[in-house]
């Protein structure tokens, strides 16, 4: 059996590494479960941190921001992370702020092109959506030069930040790096542009549904497109529809291998689309206790059922997470491994 006391105390360190008072709510769910580690244990692996560590998070990343408005123009700050879905496991956790170049984006004019020349996609769009993508194609482009933009906006970036921060990595390609020492929170700044595809072109670039592109400084190019904001909001609205449950169950993975002792090289990108995955009905309604073997489900499908593994998509829907790579297949075996034993002694507390 695991030690269960050991692992409350690591989660407790990592997640609340301040000692704050936890809200009531979550104390009386505690002390209703008194009797078991092993219920306590998995209740604090799916806990999210408390809101003060969030906010400080935040604020860090707005002190930055602040720190560059009055300097740079035609740009937009968002965040990005698990910091704004409520997943992440750390209380001192960092937070990437993007610095969006508004000058000009960049589109997916190749599928923008298939919908268009392709009359059984053409014909499932009405009128005015087929304007719309008609537009961008038609789009003049932009006259300036978008890579000498975006470089100007990391040095900008640079020039700024390194005078104020005491820590401020510049060295890294794709992000500064600071550290603000009185909130004890890291901030990464991202340089990036727009990139809209058909779904983003279609929903008047509604900014859920745009893609970014990060500018690395090494090789002064654009990176291949994500979407950060569509995984946001999908992740916090299906697990506002399940009462928290999908959130809850991102968590304990999360935490599963942070304590782990075996090789799990599985990111949040690749949890969040696993959890993601679980059709609602299965799990909407069960006890936290049983999201456990929930979870342990699906890591059984995923490994045994090949199709099931090939085709599983990123909670945006634009990258395949274990396609073309066995070795995420191996740390999956090796999370179910750790989940396997916890639910051998979750079996002898509760009935699942």
């Amino acid at each position: 059996m695991k030690d269960y006391r050991r692992l409350i105390e690591n989660i407790q360190a990592r997640t609340n590494p301040d000692n704050i008072i936890l809200e009531k709510g979550f104390r009386d769910e505690l002390f209703s479960i008194s009797y078991s580690d092993i219920l306590k244990y998995v209740r604090y692996a799916m806990k999210g941190v408390e809101p003060e560590y969030t906010k400080k998070s935040k604020l860090a990343g707005e002190r930055v921001q602040n720190h560059l408005k009055g300097n740079l123009n035609d740009v937009v700050y968002k965040y990005q992370g698990s910091v704004m879905t409520n997943t992440h496991i750390k209380g001192t956790s960092d937070i990437d702020l993007l610095v969006i170049c508004d000058k000009f984006y960049t589109f997916d004019r190749k599928s923008i092109t298939t919908v268009l020349t392709t009359e059984s996609l053409k014909n499932q769009l009405n009128y005015t959506q087929v304007k719309k993508l008609q537009g961008e194609i038609d789009n003049a482009g932009y006259s300036g030069s978008a890579l000498n933009d975006l470089k100007k906006n990391r040095l900008d970036c640079e020039n700024l930040l390194v005078p104020i921060y005491d820590i401020c990595d510049i060295s890294h390609s794709k992000a500064i790096k600071i550290t603000n020492k009185s909130l004890i929170r890291d901030v990464d700044i991202v340089i990036s542009n727009w990139y809209d595809n058909v779904t983003a072109v279609l929903s008047d670039k509604d900014t859920d549904f745009r893609g970014i592109q990060v500018y690395n400084k090494n090789t002064n190019s654009k990176g291949e497109p994500d979407y950060p904001f569509l995984s946001i909001k999908r992740i916090n609205e299906r697990s506002s529809e399940t009462n928290g449950r999908l959130k809850k169950m991102i968590r304990f993975l999360k935490n599963i291998k942070a304590d782990s002792d075996l090789d799990i090289k599985l990111t949040s990108f690749d949890f969040n689309a696993i959890c993601y995955d679980i059709e609602t009905f299965k799990y909407s309604s069960n006890n936290f206790y049983e999201l456990v073997y929930i979870v342990y489900i699906q890591l059984k499908s995923l490994a045994d059922n090949y199709e099931h593994s090939n085709n599983l998509k990123s909670v945006d829907g634009n990258e395949y997470i274990f396609r073309n790579d066995t070795s995420k297949l191996d740390s999956l075996r090796n999370l179910m491994t750790e989940i396997n034993s916890i639910l051998v002694d979750l079996k002898k507390a509760v009935a699942l």
